[in-house]
């Protein structure tokens, strides 16, 4: 099995830090996808309420036989369910799931103004034991303090669009500082940045794809990413991301990316 790191996130608990995701994977064929990917070595899962494919996820993480302690599986609140209604979400969740909690659980994106309640909720899910950690998406870093100022619990996750060519330095910086992790959603630029001649280039002074390459990149900046991708052939190459690292030179290269057009 591939060797995935793990990052400690700051409430104690170690997600691994590269996963799959099933953003847009029919329902029908989510099962599937998940059972093969975990039976290549993949952890992590993330998914979304939102999305239509839970009841796939936990279908394909029966299926594969794999523990249900040794998969991080994520998901997320969606727009309806803010506030008071988010707990008996998260209980529909697990039943489509078919587990008694998961390892992480965002709220998908910000509300309309009860954002306070529901993260008020997702703290209390985490204190039952029904989330194991507690997160956002898509948030600001002033929607993020408020919160904070407003609770006192800071989040262990922050899950945003981010990639060479969009890299949230700012945002980023500020997740340091809180001792919040960062993942990566459209790691990949929707492709693009395979097709990218910077990246082409580096990949073949590696041997490698230029889709590792970009993975790569997440890994190295301490990012928590999970591509989508439902190739068998392009999820065990994306899974091989451990066996090489970037160079000084290459991240220079790949830092152009965020003044290109």
């Amino acid at each position: 099995m591939t060797d995935i790191p793990y990052l400690t996130l700051n409430d104690g608990t170690a997600i691994p830090q590269f996963g799959l995701g099933v953003y847009q994977v029919p329902p029908d064929d989510t099962a599937a996808l998940v059972r093969s990917a975990l039976e290549m070595g993949y952890r992590h899962i993330d998914t979304a309420q939102g999305y239509g494919n839970e009841e796939g996820v936990g279908q394909g993480l029966r299926a594969s036989g794999v523990p249900r302690e040794d998969v991080w599986i994520t998901t997320k609140l969606d727009d309806p369910f803010h506030g008071d209604a988010a707990p008996a979400s998260l209980d529909d969740s697990l039943a489509r799931l078919g587990t008694d909690h998961v390892d992480l659980f965002l709220v998908h994106r910000p509300g309309d103004g009860d954002d306070v309640d529901t993260w008020r909720a997702l703290e209390s899910l985490r204190r039952d034991g029904r989330a194991r950690s507690i997160g956002l998406s898509n948030f600001t870093r002033d929607g993020i303090e408020r919160l904070v100022t407003a609770t006192g619990v800071v989040p262990s996750v922050h899950q945003i669009r981010l990639n060479p060519r969009t890299p949230q330095s700012v945002l980023r910086r500020y997740h340091r500082r809180r001792g919040i992790a960062t993942e990566s959603w459209a790691p990949l630029r929707e492709g693009k940045l395979a097709r990218d001649p910077i990246v082409r280039r580096i990949a073949a002074r590696h041997g490698r794809t230029p889709a590792q390459v970009v993975l790569r990149w997440h890994l190295q900046h301490g990012l928590i990413v999970f591509p989508k991708s439902s190739s068998p052939q392009r999820l065990r190459e994306n899974l091989d991301v451990t066996g090489f690292r970037l160079s000084r030179a290459d991240l220079a290269a790949l830092a152009l990316l965020r003044r290109r057009p």
